[in-house]
């Protein structure tokens, strides 16, 4: 009960400022706007309760299941299991991540087809899954996380010369996709609980950088596919 007052507060707070800023920009610039503003705060209301339900659903559902499915990779004592896993869990995320819905779908219009929304997909959450699985070895063997950012983004502005114009802010906006609503909570959480069960071994600090990782997979591979497309 307490975490749905605390949500219905933050949801109140994050819309209503907006919500009261269109209407009354609405109430400037159109005449009469009286059934555009009641279909508006109608939408108003339907994302709202939306938008809290699915807080609501990450807060007592998804963490948690990040969390201990984090704790009980290293059980397994296999680093390539252990990369394995979490490769498959990464592509999991983010094939069920809304935002790269979006993303594929807009491109497959835009593009007419020529890049289509399954092939996007797959090589987003597929290069999402290779880099998650990079964050879990890199907490494991100690690996700086600044030699891996280095690394990762040099690839991205080399690759960035052999492929078409157009793919270059795809893979950008790809890398931003796909920290949206589901797949970061999960991410962050499956760190904490990595980092918690491995304790000697790494710091608490450790759990933080695996969105940032994460987010340089959908970059380069949507700049591979760019270089087949090319």
């Amino acid at each position: 009960m307490e975490d749905m007052k605390t949500i219905a507060l933050e949801m109140i707070q994050a819309v209503l400022p907006i919500a009261a800023l269109v209407v009354v920009l609405m109430l400037i610039l159109f005449e009469q706007p009286g059934d555009q503003i009641a279909r508006f705060l109608a939408g108003v209301v339907m994302v709202t309760l939306g938008l809290g339900f699915f807080l609501l659903g990450v807060k007592v559902g998804l963490l948690p299941l990040g969390d201990a499915i984090g704790s009980a990779l290293p059980q397994f004592g296999s680093l390539p299991l252990l990369m394995l896993l979490t490769l498959f869990i990464g592509i999991a995320v983010t094939v069920a991540e809304p935002d790269v819905r979006v993303l594929a779908h807009q491109v497959d219009v835009v593009s007419g087809g020529e890049i289509g929304n399954k092939v996007l997909v797959a090589f987003v959450a597929v290069g999402v899954g290779i880099f998650m699985a990079i964050a879990a070895a890199r907490v494991i063997l100690g690996i700086p996380m600044a030699y891996i950012l280095v690394a990762g983004y040099l690839a991205v502005f080399i690759l960035s010369m052999f492929v078409p114009p157009h793919f270059v802010p795809i893979s950008f906006d790809a890398g931003g996709v796909t920290t949206g609503p589901m797949t970061v909570p999960f991410i962050l959480a499956l760190g904490v609980g990595l980092t918690a069960v491995l304790g000697g071994k790494s710091s608490t600090g450790d759990s933080f950088g695996f969105v940032a990782l994460a987010s340089i997979g959908p970059l380069l591979a949507v700049m591979v596919l760019g270089v087949i497309y090319g």
